[in-house]
């Protein structure tokens, strides 16, 4: 890393960060750090853009959203600290209202309204959070997933700031005494480390699929959304959907299928 953390903060102190539609301009912070590359083994599934419908239909039940938050956080190690306020979340759920503030009317049917939709990082094609950190810990792959290389991050925070969907969590205490079960495939995180949903670029690389999707049954589809025989492309090609602040130009690779009357 050309940074160190003494370094950063003496560099962060002689430039101002400004926000600008959620995100940050930052100069003089970037040096000559490179993102990783990644080459994917020959049996590892490819795209030239990966992106995920949530179907909301699938979705009825306490189980059906647990079965797909646990499988996500037993594979990446996600600590359970117990405390909401410390809370360490890669996919989770929140209600209609919290998730699409911008998209919201009082005449909305009450059943979508009052459902609990999954919530995980929108892994955006104009991505703020890429742009907003000094050490690119933070970067975009060539097939537009948003990954993250812990070992970069110093903790400055700055892409959570950038990030107008609180798609990331930080490490406030050490996380690793709170893992129910070490999995020894994913590397665990630090005190004062930020960490967000990967899209399982780890299993990718095996050639399955999301950890998630798996366990989803039908509920979150996974696919290139650049190849019009892709399941998610004809879904997002012949039936509405929407995503997450589409105001603010990030272009999130997050589509939701809202059945209205099938969210029962």
């Amino acid at each position: 890393m050309s940074l160190n953390r003494r370094q950063f903060f003496r560099k962060a102190g002689m430039v101002t960060a400004l926000g600008l539609g959620g995100t940050f301009v930052i100069t003089g912070l970037r040096g000559k750090v490179e993102a990783s590359e990644y080459e994917t083994p020959q049996q590892g599934l490819v795209a030239k853009r990966w992106a995920m419908v949530v179907d909301m239909s699938k979705f009825k039940t306490e189980e059906d959203y647990n079965r797909v938050i646990e499988a996500c956080h037993s594979v990446h190690n996600v600590p359970d600290l117990g405390n909401p306020k410390d809370e360490i979340k890669w996919i989770w759920n929140e209600d209609y209202e919290h998730a699409f503030t911008s998209q919201n009317n009082r005449y909305m049917e009450e059943n979508v309204k009052n459902h609990p939709f999954i919530i995980l990082c929108n892994h955006c094609e104009n991505p703020p959070c890429v742009r907003a950190c000094p050490t690119e810990a933070t970067f975009q792959r060539p097939d537009g997933i948003v990954d993250m290389d812990f070992h970069r991050c110093i903790g400055c925070r700055f892409c959570m700031a950038a990030c107008p969907y609180g798609a990331r969590s930080f490490n406030y205490r050490d996380p690793r005494p709170f893992i129910k079960e070490i999995d020894p495939d994913f590397p665990t995180r630090t005190l004062g480390v930020v960490e967000k949903c990967n899209f399982c670029v780890e299993r990718l690389e095996k050639g399955l699929m999301p950890a998630c999707v798996e366990k989803s049954k039908g509920g979150l589809i996974f696919g290139d959304l650049d190849d019009p025989k892709s399941e998610v492309r004809k879904i997002v090609s012949s039936q509405y959907t929407i995503r997450r602040k589409p105001e603010l130009g990030t272009q999130p690779s997050v589509y939701y299928l809202v059945g209205g009357g099938d969210l029962v």
